[in-house]
C-alpha cells in the first residue's frame, strides 16, 4: 500500500501540533497581572491625592478612559444633554447615590449627571459586571466609586455602605438597579429618607420591591419606575437582549447555535429578544410562560409553548428571563442531559437554584472566567454560566446605543423628580411621563438621519392631539 504524497505532509503537521500542545501551556482566562490582594486591603490614591474610592487598580484608569471615549460616540442623547446644560444646571445641588452596573456606558451617564450639576457616589449592582478599568477611570476623575469585578457578597454590601455612610455627605436622590441600594438604606439608615427627594429604579426586580413597599405603606418617598417606560422595555429589554444573548453564550462556550434545542423561560421583552436571536441562528426554541397573553404571542411567533418538565431532558441550553425565583430547580438540574448549558438573562440570581448545587456529592470545576462545570457522581455535567447571575453583563458586553436610550431615560427621571414642585409626586411609584419617553426617542433619531413627519393643524385637530405630542394615550401598547 503506497501512501499518497499528501499523507506525509499531514503526518508531519500532526506531529508538529502534538509537540506544540505538549510544550505550550493552556491559555489563561484570567489576567495574570492582577494580584489576589482584595481592593479593600489596598491603599490607593488618584493623581489628585484623593482616596475616596475602592477599585481593583487605579493604574488602569487610562485604559478605562479610552473605553469611555468610545462609548460616548454611541450615546448621542447623553452628549446632547450635556451641551444643552452648559448654561443651566438642572441637577445643581443633587447628591445622587447610585447602584448600577459599572461599565463604560454607566460612566458616560455618571459624567453627564456631573455635567448637569450633580455630585455622585456609586457602587455596583452585580458582583461580576464591573469593568475594572472603567471604575479606575471614574475614580481618577474624582468620582467616589466602590466596585470591582468578582466581589464577594460581603464586599458587595460593604461597597454599598461606603457609598451611603460617609461623614459630611447626605444623598438626596437614589438611582438603583435591582433595589439593593434602596433596601440597604431602609434597613440601615431609614432616617436618610427625610432628605431624599426620590428614587429612580430601572429593573423588574427593583420595581417589584418598590410596589411591595408602596402596597405595605412603607414607601416614604416618590419613586420613578423607569423599567416599564416604553424606551426601557422596548429597547433595552428587547433589542439589547436580542443581540447580547448570542454574545454572552458565544464568548463563554464557543458554541454553534444552529440545530441546538433551547428552552427560554419567560416571554416578556427579554424573552422575546432571546428567542428571536436564537431562532434566527437556526436553533429550535421552546418557551415556558405563565401569562396566557405572552404565551399566545410566543405561539403566534412560531415557538412551541411547553412546561419545563416536558423538555428538560432533551434541550441543550436553558435560559431564564422571568424575574421570578426557583424557575429552574434542583429536580430540573438533576434531569438535564450531559453538557447542558444553564444561564440567566434576568436581573436577579434567584431564577436558577444554584444554592442546591453546592452540596458534597457534586463537584465544581472552573473552566474559565464565569464558566463552571458542575459534575454529578455518575459523570454527568452541566455548564453553569456566571453562577446563575445576569449573563450578558457578567460574561460579555451590551450594545452601547441601546444603553444610551436607557441612561437618558434615567437622567430625565432624576431631573424630573429632583425639580418637581412639592406635591406633584406623592409617596408612590410613578411611570415616566410619555412626553419624556418621546423626547428620549427623538434625541436618538438623528443618528439614523431619520426625519419625522409633522402633523398639519388639520390633522392634529382631527386626532385631538397637540402637534408636539404626546402622540399616544397612556393605555397604548407599543
Amino acid at each position: 500500500l503506497v501512501k499518497p504524497h499528501w499523507f506525509s505532509i499531514v503526518e508531519e503537521a500532526s506531529l508538529f501540533l502534538i509537540d506544540f500542545f505538549i510544550c505550550v501551556p493552556a491559555a489563561s482566562y484570567t489576567d495574570s497581572s492582577d494580584d489576589e490582594t482584595s481592593p479593600r486591603d489596598k491603599q490607593q490614591k488618584n493623581s489628585k491625592g484623593s482616596s475616596d474610592f475602592c477599585v481593583k487598580n487605579i493604574k488602569q484608569a487610562e485604559f478605562g478612559r479610552r473605553e469611555i471615549e468610545i462609548a460616548e460616540q454611541e450615546m448621542p442623547a447623553l452628549m446632547a444633554l450635556r451641551k444643552r446644560a452648559q448654561g443651566e444646571k438642572p441637577l445643581a445641588g443633587a447628591k445622587i447615590v447610585g447602584c448600577t452596573h459599572i461599565t463604560a456606558q454607566t460612566a458616560v451617564l455618571m459624567e453627564t449627571l456631573g455635567a448637569l450639576g450633580a455630585q455622585c457616589r456609586w457602587a455596583a449592582c452585580n458582583i461580576y459586571s464591573t469593568l475594572n478599568e472603567v471604575a479606575a477611570a471614574l475614580a481618577e476623575s474624582g468620582f467616589p466609586v466602590f466596585a470591582w469585578k468578582g466581589e464577594s457578597e460581603d464586599d458587595f454590601w460593604w461597597c454599598i455602605d461606603r457609598c451611603v455612610n460617609v461623614e459630611g455627605w447626605q444623598p438626596n436622590m437614589i438611582l438603583d438597579d435591582g433595589g439593593d441600594l434602596t433596601h440597604w438604606i431602609y434597613k440601615k439608615y431609614p432616617n436618610m429618607f427625610k432628605k431624599i427627594k426620590g428614587i429612580v429604579e430601572e429593573s423588574v426586580t427593583g420595581v417589584h420591591r418598590l410596589y411591595q413597599l408602596s402596597k405595605a405603606g412603607k414607601l416614604c418617598v416618590p419613586a420613578m419606575n423607569v423599567n416599564d417606560s416604553v424606551t426601557k422595555q422596548k429597547f433595552d429589554n428587547l433589542y439589547c437582549c436580542r443581540e447580547s444573548i448570542l454574545d454572552g453564550l458565544k464568548r463563554t462556550t464557543d458554541m454553534m447555535f444552529g440545530g441546538k434545542q433551547v428552552v427560554v423561560c419567560g416571554y416578556g421583552e427579554v424573552g422575546k429578544g432571546c428567542c428571536a436571536a436564537l431562532k434566527a441562528m437556526g436553533s429550535i426554541v421552546y418557551v415556558t410562560e405563565i401569562d396566557p397573553i405572552c404565551a399566545l404571542q410566543a405561539c403566534m411567533d412560531g415557538f412551541r409553548l411547553v412546561k419545563l418538565n416536558e423538555v428538560i431532558r432533551q434541550v441543550d441550553i436553558v435560559i431564564t428571563c422571568t424575574g421570578n425565583k426557583n424557575v429552574v430547580t434542583r429536580e430540573h438540574l438533576d434531569r438535564m442531559k450531559n453538557s447542558c448549558i444553564v444561564c440567566n438573562m434576568g436581573h436577579s440570581n434567584t431564577e436558577i437554584d444554584v444554592a442546591s448545587l453546592r452540596t458534597p456529592e457534586l463537584t465544581w470545576e472552573r473552566v474559565r472566567s464565569q464558566v463552571d462545570h458542575v459534575i454529578w457522581p455518575d459523570g454527568k455535567r452541566i455548564v453553569l454560566l456566571a453562577e446563575g447571575r445576569l449573563l450578558n453583563l457578567s460574561c460579555s458586553t451590551v450594545p452601547t446605543f441601546v444603553l444610551s436610550i436607557t441612561a437618558t431615560t434615567q437622567a430625565l427621571a432624576l431631573i424630573e423628580l429632583y425639580n418637581a414642585p412639592e406635591g406633584r409626586y406623592k409617596q408612590d411609584v410613578y411611570l415616566l411621563p410619555k412626553k419624556m419617553d418621546e423626547y428620549v426617542a427623538s434625541l436618538h433619531l438623528p443618528t439614523f438621519d431619520a426625519h419625522l413627519t409633522e402633523l398639519t393643524d388639520e390633522q392634529a385637530k382631527y386626532l385631538g392631539l397637540n402637534k408636539n405630542g404626546p402622540f399616544k394615550p397612556n393605555y397604548y401598547r407599543y
